[in-house]
């Protein structure tokens, strides 16, 4: 262990043999279904981590979050239940202020085939969120449990956010997001590292949008042309948003979803389509409305025809601020004493370190486990990962902490300037 860590030593080494537990927590929680709309297994999940943090000390609130709106197939307003976030929050008067985020949820709905944790070989698991997010919250807590046990634990000030809807884009709990901003100096977010174990640097923004267009049904053989068929009106919407593609650097569309129709006697008067697109600077974001807005004016200026155009942009860019750059070059320096080679990387993926950001905070959000496939029924886990990455939120905790209690070396992080 290098000179950095060695004052450290004796607390990391109290993660050596912890792996089988972390494994056993890792698959308790990835065995109860979490997928964003079941608010009852999510619900599940929390009171499993409200138990499994109540010996951090911390105290704990269960927050209701408003209900998701989407469009349906009908082209309706309607609403679904979220699961509850869960806040611990200890020494918030401390001198430095830390946000934890884990989201509880999961791609994988209720009734997905799915929902139980295979062994593949004696360094992998497969299973539902083993990866994505379930096995990043057991690091968090264990790399928690060693700051607490430190003679610097005063030093951090620490909020746990679990949330319940990240996989949706986190429309709940953004607001909680942004609120926890507002007193902490810095995120660790456990979102699973790349599979070498890298982390994410510069992300993408997001927005997901949804098309419902409008026509005249008539009867497909006597009155066909009196009708005026949404879902030919919408197929050409979705091209030339898709056409849009090319045009500005790091933009991209991605038509989704499509749905309209019925019986082929009648001509549609309804069709819907969601689609999604990526960005890598905020101000791409009033060229793709514009963009966006001129291909509807054009479809709605059609005879019969009417499309609307729901949804936003959710998630801004994150973009490294000097205080980010120099908090990853933080970890990457205790990886490297730990023996880990972490390298960061772009990625077109976004998560909450983007709204973390976009108030202004520097975070690491990719400081969970190694696996891979996420989002799929291959996703997988390293075992041998569990104890490696608790080492490493741990050591990056413990020398913010010490570094603290000597008076230097953290000025950066709550710099104005550094942050911008």
């Amino acid at each position: 262990m290098s000179d950095l860590l060695a004052p450290l030593q004796s607390q990391l080494t109290r993660l050596d043999n912890l792996q089988a537990e972390m494994l056993e927590h890792t698959i308790e929680l990835a065995e109860i279904n979490s997928g964003s709309l079941n608010a009852t297994g999510v619900n599940q999940v929390m009171e499993r981590l409200r138990r499994m943090t109540a010996s951090l000390g911390g105290e704990q609130e269960v927050i209701d979050l408003a209900p998701y709106e989407v469009i349906n197939n009908q082209g309706e307003l309607v609403q679904h239940e979220l699961g509850k976030a869960l806040r611990v929050r200890k020494r918030p008067e401390a001198p430095l202020k830390v946000l934890l985020c884990g989201h509880m949820d999961t791609v994988f709905p209720k009734d997905s085939s799915f929902q139980k944790v295979v062994q593949l070989d004696e360094d992998t698991i497969n299973g539902p969120g083993v990866t994505d997010l379930k096995g990043g919250i057991i690091v968090m807590l264990n790399a928690l449990k060693i700051l607490e046990a430190s003679p610097w634990a005063d030093q951090i000030g620490w909020e746990i956010l679990f949330n319940p809807d990240e996989e949706i884009g986190s429309p709940g709990s953004a607001a909680l997001i942004k609120d926890a901003a507002s007193r902490v100096d810095l995120g660790m977010i456990y979102e699973p590292c790349f599979p070498d174990g890298s982390f994410a640097g510069q992300r993408k923004g997001s927005g997901n949008f949804t098309a419902v267009c409008y026509g005249k049904a008539a009867h497909a053989g006597r009155e066909h042309h009196l009708g005026r068929n949404a879902i030919r009106a919408l197929c050409d919407f979705v091209s030339a948003m898709d056409d849009l593609n090319g045009k500005r650097e790091g933009v991209t569309f991605n038509p989704g979803y499509i749905h309209g129709g019925g019986p082929t006697n009648i001509v549609p008067d309804k069709c819907i389509s969601r689609f999604n697109i990526r960005l890598e600077k905020p101000e791409d974001e009033d060229w793709c409305l514009r963009e966006l807005q001129m291909i509807v004016n054009e479809i709605s200026s059609r005879n019969g025809i009417r499309l609307e155009l729901h949804g936003g942009f959710s998630r801004k860019p994150k973009l490294l601020s000097p205080a980010n750059q120099q908090l990853l070059e933080l970890a990457r320096q205790c990886g490297h004493a730990l023996g880990l080679t972490i390298d960061v990387k772009p990625t077109g993926g976004c998560c909450d370190g983007n709204n973390l950001a976009s108030a202004g905070i520097p975070n690491i959000d990719t400081l969970g486990v190694q696996g891979g496939h996420i989002h799929s029924e291959q996703e997988y886990l390293k075992i041998s990962s569990l104890v490696p990455r608790a080492k490493l939120s741990a050591a990056l905790l413990l020398t913010l902490a010490r570094n603290e209690a000597l008076g230097s070396g953290n000025a950066w992080l709550k710099s104005k300037e550094a942050r911008q």
